[in-house]
């Protein structure tokens, strides 16, 4: 009996991998801190669970594990990823929805790498974490596929130092260039979502540096004025969902913008 229970358990897991997954796939990086690895619906240390219908899981949106398999994707798309911390519903599954709608992609593999907390100077070349983003695009690739755009959400952290938050812009392009090179594309598209909210005094700071970055396929989506959950920093659950939608435009219309 003991037996048979573990396997009833283990089933679930096991249906949700993807031996071959296609190698037509849309691939697209979600990097960043919290509001990017989602806390809609977190509450202190739990999640209420609630998934809205634009979240809902579906066979043709994946998700490379934090093992570099990939399986199909569901909600909290971080788990794993930002490990010590409670996910909750982020921008990622109702973007990759809305992107299926449009009839566009026949399959999106999300590859979650953000990390509630995290500075940009976190993020540069050399770190922990930029070497984990790059091996896990990398990898996300090895059957086939290309990836559609870098997905960053990240700042709420370099609000609270001067330091941080003037050398924002010049962080933040080198990331830029430091990803082109290292994946190889120089043309790589990032979509930049401009801070709702911040931890310091210097989020108008932050806000105007993520404005004003003047590279090409760099392109700005502001979250400013969408609900927050705790009233001060996380996005709710409502708001991940409009902001996945806010990002789909964006990236259907720069698809439109290039042809």
């Amino acid at each position: 009996m003991r037996r048979m229970l573990l396997l009833l358990l283990l089933l679930p897991a096991a249906a949700a991998a993807v031996s071959l997954p296609p190698s037509n796939k849309v691939v697209f990086i979600l990097g960043g801190q919290s509001n990017m690895a989602g806390r809609g619906g977190v509450v202190g240390s739990h999640w209420d669970g609630m998934v809205p219908p634009e979240c809902a899981p579906n066979p043709s949106i994946l998700r490379l594990s934090p093992q570099l398999r990939w399986e199909e994707a569901h909600e909290p798309l971080h788990n794993g990823i930002d490990s010590n911390r409670t996910c909750g519903v982020g921008p990622g599954m109702s973007f990759a929805n809305a992107l299926l709608r449009s009839g566009q992609f026949p399959v999106i593999g999300l590859v979650p790498c953000a990390v509630g907390g995290t500075r940009m100077a976190d993020w540069a070349k050399g770190t922990d974490l930029y070497s984990d983003l790059v091996r896990r695009s990398r990898v996300a690739l090895e059957t086939g596929g290309r990836i559609g755009a870098v997905l960053w959400y990240q700042g709420e952290s370099d609000t609270v130092r001067w330091a941080d938050a003037n050398e924002y812009a010049r962080r933040m392009a080198m990331l830029v260039r430091n990803l082109r090179a290292d994946l190889a594309m120089p043309h790589l598209l990032l979509i930049q979502v401009g801070l709702a909210s911040g931890l310091g005094q210097y989020t108008e700071v932050v806000r105007e540096a993520q404005k004003g970055i003047k590279l090409r396929n760099v392109r700005f989506v502001d979250a400013k004025g969408l609900p927050l959950e705790d009233g001060h920093l996380h996005l709710s659950t409502q708001a991940q969902v409009q902001l996945g939608h806010m990002l789909a435009q964006a990236y259907l219309n720069y698809g439109t913008s290039t042809l």
